[in-house]
């Protein structure tokens, strides 16, 4: 890795469900093609001296494995959501490794759903093993990890408040179906985009195809690539071949360097 470089590896790309579903034999959830499973949507961001993930999906444990990851410096959140949180307890494997407690930057409304969910790992009396964090609470405030300055980007999850990020020229948002105007301006200017695209047909709190590709050209990134994406959207190949040359469909294992 250069001394300024940034790799950044989609350790998920699938939908709160994953893919294949459980008990679906749609040509998707039946397909050959390794690009069409997909682990829930995460990323593993390597920087010179410091590692960090966003989300700990329930798959957070494999997908530690299959990308041989041994040094994990930080989490951060988007969202309280449990296929972005259920697999936080497997981070007292970095604790013991490291022998360091874990680093945790949410929102307030995570924190709290963090709080009731591990709640073990919060008691004043632990039982010996529990994962050790340090919760950090961040809000629209620009914040450090090691050297990379994340600017968090508001986003709206039908009603709800989550968190996507902008670091260097890489900007990361999932879980949306609406961005306001303000929100906006700090996308522009990124070289990669990463958004959420889970079907062709509307969705409550999810953008669709169509709606992901206006706003990447909207927005005018030079590449983007969609994540976050169900079953329902059909196979890799077929999407890909439809999708304008700058824009692709992320997949598990994806590698951008920057």
């Amino acid at each position: 890795m250069k001394e300024d470089s940034i790799k950044i590896t989609f350790l998920g790309t699938g939908t709160s469900s994953g893919v294949p579903m459980i008990g679906c034999d749609c040509a998707v959830c039946t397909s050959g093609d390794p690009k069409d499973n997909r682990l829930r949507s995460s990323i593993l961001v390597n920087t010179p001296g410091f590692t960090f993930v966003i989300d700990t999906t329930p798959d957070f444990r494999y997908q530690m494995l299959r990308t041989k990851t041994k040094t994990l410096n930080a989490v951060v959140f988007t969202h309280a959501h449990k296929d972005h949180i259920a697999g936080l307890d497997d981070v007292r494997a970095f604790n013991y490794l490291m022998k360091k407690p874990m680093n945790v930057y949410a929102s307030a409304r995570t924190n709290e759903a963090l709080k009731k969910d591990f709640y073990y790992a919060f008691g004043e009396n632990k039982y010996p093993g529990v994962p050790e964090l340090i919760l950090h609470t961040i809000d629209e405030t620009p914040f450090a990890i090691g050297d990379t300055l994340m600017e968090p980007i508001l986003v709206w999850h039908h009603k709800m408040e989550v968190y996507g990020f902008r670091f260097n020229d890489f900007t990361y948002i999932t879980d949306a179906n609406k961005i306001d105007e303000d929100q906006k301006k700090k996308i522009i200017g990124s070289k990669v985009l990463v958004l959420n695209a889970l079907r062709r047909e509307p969705h409550i709190s999810h953008f669709t195809l169509s709606e992901a590709i206006a706003l990447a050209e909207e927005l005018k990134v030079p590449e983007v690539y969609f994540t976050h994406i169900s079953h329902q959207l059909g196979l890799h190949k077929d999407v890909e071949s439809e999708l304008p040359p700058h824009i692709h469909l992320a997949f598990d294992g994806l590698e951008i360097n920057l």
